[in-house]
């Protein structure tokens, strides 16, 4: 089982520019049911995507594929024509925010958003315009999430998941794909692979990560990668605290960063005494959660998290 996307899961490419149609492609080459396209200056026209499959431990995928995903002028004409449930968001940065707010008023489940640099100002309209909807958003400035070996959305790297038993959560792109190396190392594999993005305002959060996967019967342990800035760890430790009935491990990025400077993600940022690396990994740890000392120990802490609970 999974959470949020899986094999049967529709999805719509809003942008289809260079970075776009890139990742449509790797896209499709997973597996995943990429049905079209939106970019109102190309509406009418179609784009062909073609080359040899990514089997990602599926043995009977076909070697090659040959897809031709119709190009339309607004989200909601996609899904009439599609059925699409799902969008993943390319746009530019001064536009990505009307084009998660035009996802979410076409009704989409779920808005995956892997633009960075869009304007806080921007996300923080989009957040409000999303409150009331049914519409779930990840990212922005996100890799996106993955199911292996049924749908990948976003820009991570498909060979380096393999379909296990635990969920994984991160505000960073990069570590997410050194955690999900190492659960696959240490043959943990991963249910879903969840990259909530390390803007300051964003959609889904760690708490709604960490719900999502205690309420996943085939998910039994969950990683969560945090970093310097804002307190969205230590909320998500008194959360494990309260509800959390499956093992968690964790790593926080940032440990040596001095305050005041932003380091990589607009939202890893020390100020006013708070939001440090110290504070995230004592507010952890007090919750139960095994902490990594060093991305290199991420897939021991799971191990070791699982093995105490078991």
């Amino acid at each position: 089982m999974s959470v949020l996307i899986d094999k049967n899961t529709k999805v719509i490419v809003q942008g289809m520019g260079k970075t776009g149609r890139f990742h449509t492609d790797k896209a499709i080459a997973y597996g995943t049911q990429m049905v079209a396209a939106v970019h109102p200056s190309r509406a009418g026209q179609t784009e062909l995507f073609q080359g040899e499959t990514d089997h990602s431990g599926v043995p009977d995928r076909p070697d090659s594929y040959q897809v031709e995903l119709p190009i339309f002028r607004t989200v909601r004409e996609a899904i009439a024509a599609t059925g699409a449930t799902v969008s993943v968001v390319y746009v530019p940065p001064p536009f990505a925010a009307d084009a998660i707010m035009e996802a979410a008023d076409a009704g989409l489940d779920l808005v995956v958003c892997v633009t960075e640099g869009i304007p806080v100002a921007d996300m923080v309209k989009a957040k409000s315009y999303l409150a009331p909807r049914q519409t779930r958003l990840v990212g922005p400035n996100c890799p996106g999430v993955i199911t292996p070996r049924e749908c990948k959305i976003g820009i991570m790297p498909g060979y380096i998941h393999e379909a296990g038993r635990v969920g994984v959560v991160s505000r960073s792109g990069t570590l997410t794909y050194e955690a999900v190396h190492q659960l696959t190392q240490v043959g943990l594999g991963q249910t879903t692979a969840i990259g909530i993005g390390g803007d300051p305002v964003n959609g889904t959060d760690f708490i709604d990560c960490l719900r999502l996967f205690n309420d996943d019967p085939d998910t039994h342990g969950v990683i969560m990668i945090g970093e310097i800035g804002g307190t969205a760890e230590e909320e998500a430790a008194a959360w494990i605290t309260a509800h959390m009935t499956k093992p968690v491990a964790g790593f926080i990025a940032g440990t040596t960063a001095p305050p005041g400077k932003r380091m990589g993600h607009a939202g890893a940022i020390i100020s006013g005494g708070k939001g440090t690396a110290a504070d995230k990994i004592s507010a952890l740890q007090a919750a139960g959660v095994v902490v990594a000392p060093t991305p290199t120990d991420m897939g021991a802490a799971m191990v070791e998290a699982m093995e105490q609970q078991s």
